[in-house]
């Protein structure tokens, strides 16, 4: 049996370049983020980005693609799914 999410065609991949750039898909949020932690919620689980001057280049919730650009030291990944949704993302509250 086929995964639900290939067939809708949703997928998570990670592309990390010279651990300077990196482009995700499969972000469904974004939860908290500045130039040192970006916490973003995937179809994989909930993704931690830590390093020095963390800039979002490009966001498109829609298609579920990210590009980070920055000095990255690390990712964590966490299956935790109830970060922030008590009171929504830090993107929702922004645009209210």
């Amino acid at each position: 049996m086929m995964d639900e999410r290939k067939v809708q065609g949703y997928e998570h991949t990670l592309f990390l370049r010279e651990r300077e750039k990196i482009s995700i898909t499969g972000v469904l949020d974004v939860l908290t983020f500045d130039e040192e932690t970006v916490i973003l919620e995937t179809e994989r689980g909930m993704l931690t980005l830590r390093g020095l001057q963390l800039h979002i280049q490009r966001l498109d919730l829609e298609k579920q693609e990210l590009e980070l650009q920055g000095d990255l030291d690390s990712l964590m990944y966490s299956d935790s799914h109830t970060y922030g949704r008590s009171g929504g993302s830090f993107l929702s509250k922004l645009f209210k």
